[in-house]
């Protein structure tokens, strides 16, 4: 099925998915702003309406981008997920702000937004209110707990989603504290939904002819996102608890301490399992009964761990991970950031971009390319985030003239 959108007219690379999508985002922060980052990436238009402030992430530093004199730009956080779009200023507090927002609705094929249940309303850009204008408009809302429910009026804030969704009461060491992920997963998570919602709403339009809305919650989504353990609890009964850097339901699949570090070993069947007892010189613990299978292993976890942390406390890191990779045993280093990106297979798959811009320092911004690839299509991945209202004045002229065609033709 091929989807056809409106806006052909101003594509600015045909070979790009999504080229002659026109999105609106009115949104912030992370989830909303990382489902445009994606759809720009993809080959949209996107054009992020901010308050005169400009979006919180501008000001989440340091670091910050600096500008071509050296001083101070925006946060290192907004250029993170703000690759790609236009930035035009549009007050929701006056009349000409909204009529600005209704004017790019008007014609769009995608709106962004995560106000609180209901805040929208106030300004007619609510989606009973923005479906009557543009009945073909996918407007993609965001929330901490969703459109209804007891909840639905509350904020939410990734990290006590991350509580409330469960992930931190297995997230840590057994004694210690629940931990949060290191990153937003909940907010980041839910843009990801979000991207394929808006994607399938687009497909379904295609057979209907109309948009509808799709409503995105930050806790349905971490709900959702416990996969395994959700299942774990559901099938047994038993509530799954903190195992630190183990696996719950593989054995051995966790940390482990070498001479010169540390690795993360992911034995994953009993293959592997005999492969990595012969690389440490004991090959009986893959016959032994108490070991011979998965569930025999996760059975007598504590009994196998103690056998091999000796054994592998012996062995030097590069060395240890270069025999288990020739025996087929995953293993991998606990790479810090810097390593991350100086990585050969990292470097080789060009994740880390620098994105030519004209007013930063050094001529560029840094980037990480969204890790999708086509054998018949290309990323749009040039333009870095706008600055703050960059294109309002490109916007209202292109809004300037189709007012003038429209009333010529009237």
């Amino acid at each position: 099925m091929a989807i056809h959108y409106r806006n052909g007219s101003n594509m600015e690379n045909p070979r790009t998915p999504l080229a002659g999508l026109k999105v609106i985002e009115l949104a912030r922060i992370l989830a909303g702003p990382w489902i445009g980052q994606t759809l720009a990436d993809l080959g949209a238009e996107v054009i992020k309406i901010e308050a005169p402030q400009g979006d919180d992430t501008r000001r989440w530093g340091p670091p910050f981008v600096r500008d071509t004199d050296g001083n101070d730009g925006d946060a290192a956080y907004f250029h993170s997920c703000n690759r790609g779009k236009r930035s035009v200023i549009a007050d929701l507090r006056s009349e000409a702000g909204v009529a600005m927002v209704r004017d790019l609705v008007a014609d769009a094929d995608v709106l962004i937004e995560n106000f609180k249940v209901g805040g929208l309303a106030r300004y007619g850009l609510d989606y009973a209110s923005l479906n009557a204008l543009n009945p073909r408009l996918v407007y993609c809302s965001l929330t901490g707990f969703g459109q209804d429910g007891p909840y639905a009026k509350r904020a939410g804030y990734d990290a006590m989603i991350q509580a409330m969704g469960g992930l931190m009461s297995i997230t840590g060491e057994a004694a210690g504290q629940p931990q949060k992920v290191g990153v937003a997963i909940g907010d980041l998570c839910a843009g990801l939904y979000g991207v394929i919602a808006i994607q399938a709403a687009l497909a379904m339009r295609e057979r209907t002819g109309l948009g509808q809305q799709v409503d995105i919650a930050l806790l349905d989504t971490m709900v959702a996102m416990l996969a395994n353990q959700n299942l774990n609890y559901l099938v047994s009964g038993k509530v799954p608890t903190r195992l630190g850097n183990a696996h719950p339901n593989i054995v051995p699949y966790q940390v482990f301490a070498v001479r010169d570090g540390h690795i993360m070993l992911a034995v994953g069947n009993d293959a592997q399992f005999a492969q990595l007892c012969a690389e440490i010189d004991q090959p009986g613990l893959a016959s032994d009964p108490r070991f011979l299978s998965n569930s025999a292993r996760v059975g007598h976890r504590e009994e196998l761990v103690t056998i091999l942390e000796p054994l592998l406390g012996k062995r030097d890191r590069d060395e240890l991970l270069e025999q288990l990779e020739l025996r087929g045993v995953p293993a991998g280093p606990i790479n810090r950031i810097d390593q991350v990106f100086a990585d050969p297979q990292v470097r080789h798959r060009g994740m880390q971009r620098a994105l030519a811009s004209a007013r930063h320092e050094n001529g560029h911004v840094p980037g990480v390319r969204t890790p999708i690839r086509f054998s018949d299509a290309e990323l749009a991945l040039a333009r870095p985030s706008p600055s703050l209202g960059e294109d309002t004045e490109f916007i209202n002229s292109k809004l300037d003239r189709k007012r003038r065609k429209s009333s010529a033709e009237s």
